[in-house]
């Protein structure tokens, strides 16, 4: 959602004002397309297919449905307004769920919800979600789409994430069931075990963007960029129980030294 929304939370016959702001910024960088030999940008032209392929200004564009070949209806964002009731236009909480009952495959993008009024029934709602160890499911429609959400609390915050419809998760891929021996399992787990660890998620950096960030400093300083050596790969090991206890071995020395 690329715009700042404004509604309100619907809780029983409680009204709660609120909007939201994204919990996600986008860390990409931004390449241009360039003509190799002029050293030109590259532009893509919004060109009209009727009209001799003449170029069409974004204000002159608008949204049509084709209803039958080359005969379309034209939607506006005033149409698209006055569609949405007013249920639509806010996040009404239809029920209340254990948080281990939503699979994160459901989960979409997560913004924070912040009040813009009565405050001491947001604080109250998130007080008793937090107690009970709850999330809300609601649906409502952001833009022109409508959405699932969930509501829930972390850290004393109140999140909202939009849901995935059951109907656009893929179906599971089909696995073969191997029988696994109970040394296998106990060499496996122990592994885990010796390999687990709080989790810190400051500690995982992305790293390819820094390297991106230190090569575009070298184009600017006329350096060439060199490549890294490749790290040596580990020998394919076809035993299983071989493959665990050497790791196990392997693993052992970079817990000590942390």
């Amino acid at each position: 959602m690329a715009y700042s929304f404004k509604g309100a939370i619907e809780f029983g016959l409680v009204y709660i004002p609120i909007t939201l702001k994204a919990c996600v910024k986008n860390n990409n960088i931004g390449f241009n397309m360039i003509e190799k030999h002029t050293m030109s940008r590259v532009k893509y032209k919004k060109t009209c297919v009727d009209c001799n392929d003449k170029e069409v200004k974004n204000e002159d564009i608008v949204k049509g449905y084709q209803y039958e070949k080359g005969k379309y209806v034209i939607f506006t964002d005033k149409d698209f307004e006055k569609i949405k009731s007013p249920k639509d236009k806010n996040i009404v909480i239809q029920q209340f769920v254990d948080m281990a009952e939503v699979d994160p495959i459901y989960y979409d993008k997560a913004y924070y919800v912040q009040p813009v009024g009565a405050d001491k029934a947001f604080c109250l709602l998130l007080e008793a979600m937090k107690k009970k160890n709850k999330a809300g499911i609601a649906k409502t429609v952001l833009g022109t789409k409508e959405c699932l959400i969930l509501i829930r609390v972390q850290n004393d915050t109140m999140l909202l994430n939009t849901l995935f419809f059951s109907e656009e998760i893929m179906a599971k891929p089909q696995i073969k069931q191997e029988k696994v021996q109970k040394k296998e399992l106990d060499l496996a787990t122990n592994l885990i075990n010796q390999m687990t660890e709080p989790f810190k998620i400051e500690k995982f950096k992305d790293e390819y963007n820094l390297k991106i960030k230190k090569a575009i400093k070298q184009k600017i300083a006329g350096k060439n960029i060199v490549e890294e050596k490749p790290v040596r790969q580990p020998a394919k090991v076809i035993n299983i129980m071989e493959a665990l206890e050497k790791s196990l071995k392997t693993e052992r020395p970079k817990r000590k030294a942390k």
